[in-house]
């Protein structure tokens, strides 16, 4: 029992940040904008968060200063897709090697070096619950932040105005644009925000999981991000799920590495990357008897307010 506890305690550490970049994405595309450059968000996240958190001495800083990093660098993408009507993927695929490229250069003199990150803190009460306890709520804040942003996105986009409008853009922005809903502006700012959620995703790599910085230390989380999308239907809380479950994999495969597992390490890195595959294929085969994925209608199709009518 202390082993399966341990197990999931560790899927929800492992998992959170891939679930903000997650997050992050399920806001973007519902807004009709992908954004494949997540993993270069991530990295770009990561290293201002780090930097910023060794520079002040405050881990808050350095995530805050993260979200802005992601959403500033988005803007790029924002700009090329939404305004020059650019390839989607194309774009996305840019952004992937411009976060790694600048990551890289900044990062250089600061390699290896430590922080002070933030440390776990048991929720009073809620930590004492046998079994749940130990998983959920003895963390640090920002997976207990995590927690009440997948309940805020899951009640924004099905409960709220504003949320039917972020929705009714990613599906058929020509009728959204008829009902006076600013096309542009709601894609601008749910691209970049979802930019933001994925920088934070990184600053949480660096700052809070591992607390230092290594080069391209996101290792294809950002990619596993855009494809949990997919694998939550475009729902916050399934995407969450989604997260935990890589999150797990990953957590079991350093475990049994620790425990001198007679299988390869290489093939043991694998194992979670592999589980999304077979997740990924699953989802698809479902799709291919007819089960509706749910896309946003309108994902990757630019917006040219002219053909409207």
């Amino acid at each position: 029992m202390d082993f399966l506890i341990a197990i999931l305690a560790s899927a929800v550490r492992s998992g959170t940040p891939v679930l903000y970049a997650t997050l992050g994405e399920v806001i973007s595309e519902r807004a009709g904008v992908m954004n494949l450059g997540l993993e270069g968000v991530m990295l770009v996240g990561a290293y201002t968060g780090f930097a910023v958190t060794k520079s002040t001495g405050d881990p808050w800083l350095g995530l805050l200063a993260s979200f802005f990093a992601g959403a500033a660098i988005t803007l790029i993408h924002a700009f090329l897709c939404i305004t020059l009507m650019c390839n989607q993927v194309v774009s996305g695929l840019a952004m992937v090697l411009t976060g790694y490229g600048l990551s890289a250069l900044l990062g250089r003199s600061v390699i290896g070096e430590t922080i002070a990150g933030m440390t776990a803190y048991k929720m009073p009460f809620l930590g004492d619950i046998p079994f749940i306890g130990p998983i959920f709520f003895q963390h640090n804040a920002m997976v207990y932040v995590s927690y009440a942003l997948i309940a805020a996105l899951c009640w924004f986009l099905f409960r709220t105005r504003a949320g039917l409008n972020l929705r009714a853009v990613g599906e058929n922005p020509r009728a959204a644009d008829a009902m006076g809903i600013p096309v542009t502006y709601i894609r601008y700012f749910y691209c970049m925000f979802g930019g933001g959620l994925a920088g934070l995703g990184g600053g949480y790599l660096s700052v809070v999981y591992a607390q230092m910085w290594i080069e391209g230390m996101t290792a294809g989380r950002g990619w596993i991000a855009v494809a949990l999308v997919i694998f939550g239907l475009w729902n916050p809380a399934r995407a969450a799920l989604g997260a935990y479950l890589f999150g797990g994999v990953e957590a079991l495969q350093l475990r049994m590495q620790a425990m001198g597992s007679s299988i390869s390490a290489s093939l043991l890195l694998t194992l979670p990357y592999l589980m999304t595959i077979i997740v990924l294929t699953i989802v698809s085969i479902r799709a291919g008897k007819g089960i509706l994925l749910g896309a946003p209608a309108a994902l990757s199709i630019p917006f040219r307010r002219e053909d409207r009518d």
